[in-house]
């Protein structure tokens, strides 16, 4: 197989870098916990291989998805670039977790029975390092291994985006505005700390891929699509499903 490719950063990769910190956690901080256990649940009965073995939750954030998936394979373990949001992890993860950033894993090629990216954490980066990333994660996988890969579907996206709303959570006032431009979805918030007036400006943008696109682009990395469904039920895959979570074979 051949060596693990290096990312290169530009403009559009390095976003994320600032964002998911102690903000990030207090206005998500009620992120669905019956969701995680569906989507463990799920992924579980339709990749039992990701039941036994190393396998790699990818940005795990606090171990949402982890915390669950640890309750049936504890050679499980989570990695993110966040000190933030690995800190709020619970405590029964904390030796299971590694600060890394997914362009530079530091983990041995060939040696995972799974990767999991809950939660659309693949598109952060340009086309072409995402190609990169998708082809590093491949060469961790042992034969046999599976990647599940849980993404927004880019049909239901464009038909539902919220261009605009104002929230106020914990002690801030955010103003997103979101659009589609060109590959991309981007979300910029204006953040307002009610305390004291102070601002706060945050940018998201991931790119926006087709289901087919991704099928094309696991398959020029030597994964194979085995199963698609189109929410954390595991419903089949249509043009008006919520998600797409794909599960991915490595021959």
């Amino acid at each position: 197989m051949p060596r693990s490719s290096s990312l290169y950063a530009c403009p559009m990769d390095d976003w994320f870098k600032d964002w998911f910190d102690e903000d990030y956690l207090a206005l998500y901080a009620n992120r669905d916990e019956a969701e995680a256990e569906m989507a463990v649940t799920t992924s579980l009965r339709l990749a039992p291989e990701l039941a036994s073995g190393p396998v790699l939750d990818l940005a795990c954030g606090a171990g949402r998805h982890l915390d669950w998936l640890r309750r049936k394979n504890p050679d499980a373990f989570g990695l993110d670039l966040s000190a933030s949001l690995l800190r709020a992890a619970p405590m029964r993860l904390r030796g299971h977790l590694l600060r890394g950033d997914m362009r530079h894993l530091p983990i041995k090629a060939h040696c995972l029975s799974g990767i999991c990216l809950w939660f659309t954490p693949f598109g952060y980066f340009s086309d072409s390092n995402n190609r990169i990333l998708l082809h590093n994660l491949a060469n961790l996988l042992k034969p046999g291994g599976v990647v599940l890969m849980d993404y927004l579907n880019a049909a239901h996206l464009r038909e539902n985006l919220v261009v605009e709303d104002v929230v106020e959570q914990a002690g801030m006032r955010v103003h997103s505005r979101r659009a589609l431009e060109g590959q991309r979805i981007v979300k910029r918030m204006d953040i307002e700390y009610l305390d004291s007036g102070a601002t706060r400006e945050v940018v998201e943008s991931v790119r926006v891929y087709e289901p087919q696109e991704l099928t094309v682009l696991a398959k020029e990395t030597g994964l194979k699509l085995r199963q698609e469904c189109g929410d954390y039920s595991g419903a089949p895959f249509q043009q008006d499903s919520p998600r797409w979570m794909a599960f991915f074979n490595h021959p």
